[in-house]
């Protein structure tokens, strides 16, 4: 009883987080740009790998001009897109009539918050001098993208709720065009918050000399994120998120909303580095989660599979085992999820939590000490295992032994667990 009462609570708990309004507006942003993260991280692999195969000098220089460009698109102005999804979904997730308005309203919002001149050093020079009437990939690229979540949300709340104010309301009568109307509608609002941030980044400017985006990333994005994704952060966070699985619940309440965030900034910084030519920042990131701590899916699940194959006994347990390999192999594990099941399943609990977590130490280890490059390439979360490691790696095929490694001692620590369930599964048919 108190067992079950306690798993009543957590799921509860579980379901209220994933619910909360500002995680899922997160969610929801995050999981729609990421098409721009996987192009440009398969650009950035393009330009610093196959075409330094193919081309060389102008020839090389002209055909990687194409993907700085898309470059240049996606990563390098990722912070005003993360603002732009952030004030849209939360503007949706809230109910309001006009989400594209509150879109608009978040990148003006940002873009306000940004210093006047930029500091730069001319072609020839030794000294910086400030020019202005610019904005820097600085202030819009992968370094604002936290400064565009916590912009956007203020700005967002703050134009609701305002909007909400009968006062602030201006009804030009019934013979105006809807868009019109929409528009004029929220005029006063939309004025009052651009308003209120362009006095706070004066008084930031004139108090401290610094902007909003330089504070909250000093102050607020890199302590989070240093303490989210250091090695510890996200073995506890992810394996909170497995865990949620033996209760039924999808571990996206947690990891999604909370983990993959951080991640994400993680591997956009490493895309920009190598398509800066710069060392590549962060071990811990997206891409190396998703190759080395999902090889199957959640909890590594095609490993299971495999450990099925060699030594179940359980006719229904190799079934549901050979349906769900094909999908599998594409990191796609609901089957073996409801239909092994992993819901509920005592038995099996210790390998699902602890599978991922052995491939996140591993692959961690095996960079950190130069045996393999880190994963820089974010690559599409149904590439199969091996190619994926190879991929993200930009074609290191160091990364695909890992890989292996951590793949056969996943499937080695499964063995004796499918033992114990097919013992239970057994017992339970003859009960």
């Amino acid at each position: 009883m108190k067992n079950s009462k306690f798993i009543d609570q957590f799921a509860t708990f579980a379901g209220k987080l994933g619910n909360q309004i500002h995680l899922k507006t997160l969610r929801d942003a995050f999981v729609t740009v990421m098409p721009l993260y996987i192009l440009a991280g398969l650009i950035v692999l393009l330009n610093n790998t196959v075409f330094k195969w193919i081309f060389q000098g102008d020839t090389l220089t002209r055909f990687q001009y194409w993907g700085i460009t898309i470059a240049n698109g996606t990563l390098s102005i990722s912070g005003m897109i993360i603002a732009v999804m952030v004030g849209y979904f939360l503007a949706k997730n809230r109910d309001f009539e006009n989400p594209l308005a509150a879109s608009m309203l978040s990148l003006v919002s940002l873009i306000v918050m940004m210093p006047n001149t930029v500091s730069v050093v001319p072609d020839g020079a030794k000294d910086a001098v400030n020019i202005s009437g610019v904005l820097s990939f600085n202030n819009t690229g992968t370094g604002a993208m936290f400064a565009g979540v916590i912009v956007a949300i203020i700005a967002t709340e703050l134009f609701i709720e305002l909007s909400n104010v009968k006062a602030l309301q201006m009804n030009l009568g019934e013979n105006i065009p809807p868009a019109v109307s929409r528009s004029f509608s929220v005029l006063l609002p939309v004025m009052t918050v651009i308003s209120l941030f362009g006095v706070v980044s004066a008084l930031l400017f004139n108090i401290t000399g610094m902007n909003l985006i330089s504070i909250i990333t000093i102050f607020i994005q890199e302590p989070i994120r240093h303490i989210g994704t250091s090695l510890i952060g996200v073995i506890i966070i992810y394996s909170l998120g497995n865990m949620l699985w033996l209760f039924g619940i999808h571990q996206a309440v947690i990891y999604s909303a909370i983990l993959e965030p951080l991640l994400l900034i993680n591997i956009t910084e490493n895309i920009t580095a190598a398509n800066n030519g710069q060392a590549i920042p962060h071990i811990i990131n997206l891409s190396q989660i998703q190759t080395f701590a999902l090889m199957g899916g959640s909890g590594s699940t095609l490993c299971l599979l495999i450990a099925t194959f060699l030594v179940s006994r359980n006719a229904v347990s190799k079934n549901v085992a050979k349906l769900s390999f094909g999908p599998g192999i594409f990191n796609i594990n609901e089957p073996v999820l409801f239909g092994y099941p992993i819901v509920y399943n005592i038995s099996l609990a210790i390998p699902f939590i602890t599978v991922p977590v052995l491939g996140i130490l591993i692959s961690y280890l095996a960079t950190v000490t130069g045996f393999m490059s880190p994963a820089f390439i974010q690559v599409p979360w149904t590439t199969p295992v091996f190619l994926n490691a190879w991929l993200a790696t930009a074609g290191d095929v160091r990364a695909v032994l890992v890989q292996f490694i951590i793949f056969a001692l996943g499937v080695l620590l499964y063995i004796p667990f499918i033992k114990v369930n097919d013992k239970v599964v057994e017992q339970k048919m003859e009960g």
